[in-house]
């Protein structure tokens, strides 16, 4: 059997991490990174106040009652911009392969790197050293051979640790988990599982293929496979990728425009920069939205012309979440950009967008040297630290 190649690392508590870190009065204290006290959502909760049941997507106004103790600070998308790129940075020093997911992280295929850096344990426990020691910040790992099962592995780690899963020890590893661990499994599919009488992931590989396929047709196929750790996606870098996208499942389910807003431009941002940093250009935006019954809907525009800028792609997917006009409260949102097309050199006439678009990769380049905060293009709907549409 294959040894384990992929590595999943994950940052702990990541803005809550960033903020502690640069404030030494919020280290060791409960601390929540969110917005209005009424009307808010957390954004971000530190370990400190986890055993007090508050969790990221909460409103704030929940949160506050179950710990009034709480400190609560406004997010700085800036900071949190400016370590995501160092902390890619590190990675790409290890391996091409890189497959971000968010802000915070980011699939490795590090097979072809173990020559150089040794075994992959060495290597993710090699990167969360780094970034302990050259930014401050705590990581978690998870190592498997596969996509599904290196997640699952570093969400065991938590907070600060790594977990190694070889093909060997997969089933073993899997069995005890709850249902709600394998991918594509929400709370009605578990309560449908549970009425034929699964509980666990081992439960369920137990009954078979074909029990499962008879019951639950194509999902309880996938379900069987993912049962068995058996996932076999690759590590897509962006380069290679035919649409570049960032995407969250919110912790509960919510309506909170403020909270789909803010989604909405982290992701748009995200997207932006990582086609910025491959080199892509694209035209058309395409939104994914998936509510609490597990309906998914995907909204997509063509732009007049390709683009590698967060703020166009930010007002794209704001208007076609006002076209999409969800009913019911949603527990993801996404955000893609495809129809990629090479950057061309701007002529003499051209459009304001040429010249924004030369403006980010200008910004890109000073962050790359000075860092993510350095500077803030002015003009572009508001800077990444004040959304344009804070009720503050």
């Amino acid at each position: 059997m294959a040894g384990p190649s992929i590595i999943h690392l994950d940052m702990d508590a990541f803005y809550a991490s960033v903020e502690q870190r640069d404030d030494a009065s919020l280290r060791g204290r409960p601390l929540i990174v969110g917005g209005h006290p009424t009307r808010g959502v957390v954004l971000a909760a530190s370990y400190e106040i986890r055993p007090f049941g508050v969790r990221s997507a909460m409103p704030m106004a929940r949160a506050l009652r179950l710990c009034p103790q709480a400190l609560v600070v406004p997010p700085r998308f800036s900071a949190y911009s400016e370590a995501s790129h160092r902390i890619h940075a590190i990675l790409a020093e290890v391996t091409p392969l890189i497959e971000p997911l968010s802000l915070d992280e980011a699939f490795l295929d590090v097979a072809a790197s173990t020559a150089l850096f040794g075994p992959p344990a060495d290597i993710a426990r090699r990167l969360r050293r780094r970034i302990a020691d050259e930014l401050g910040l705590p990581a978690s790992a998870g190592i498997a051979t596969s996509k599904f099962v290196a997640k699952i592995a570093s969400d065991s780690a938590k907070p600060n640790g790594q977990v190694e899963v070889t093909a060997e020890q997969t089933v073993a590893f899997l069995s005890p988990l709850p249902l709600a661990r394998l991918w594509g499994v929400g709370p009605k599919t578990e309560a449908a599982l549970h009425k034929l009488g699964l509980t666990t992931i081992g439960d369920l590989r137990a009954r078979g293929e074909a029990w499962l396929t008879a019951r639950l047709g194509d999902q309880g196929r996938a379900l069987h496979a993912l049962s068995l750790g058996h996932d076999d996606r690759k590590v897509i870098p962006d380069r290679q990728a035919k649409s570049v996208g960032a995407e969250e499942t919110f912790a509960e389910d919510t309506r909170d425009p403020e909270q789909l807003r803010a989604a909405l431009q982290e992701q748009a941002w995200r997207v932006a920069r990582r086609a910025r940093r491959s080199g892509l250009q694209g035209r058309v935006v395409e939104l994914k939205l998936k509510d609490e019954a597990f309906h998914v809907v995907h909204r997509r525009t063509t732009l007049p012309a390709a683009t590698d800028d967060g703020q166009l792609i930010y007002r794209a997917a704001l208007d076609l979440l006002a076209r999409a006009a969800p009913e019911k409260p949603l527990r993801l949102t996404g955000v893609s950009l495809s129809d990629f097309s090479e950057p061309t050199q701007a002529g003499l006439f051209s459009d304001p967008g040429g010249r924004r678009n030369a403006l980010n990769r200008t910004l890109d380049r000073i962050s790359e040297k000075f860092g993510e905060g350095a500077v803030k293009p002015a003009g572009l709907g508001g800077s990444p630290d004040r959304l344009p549409f804070s009720k503050e």
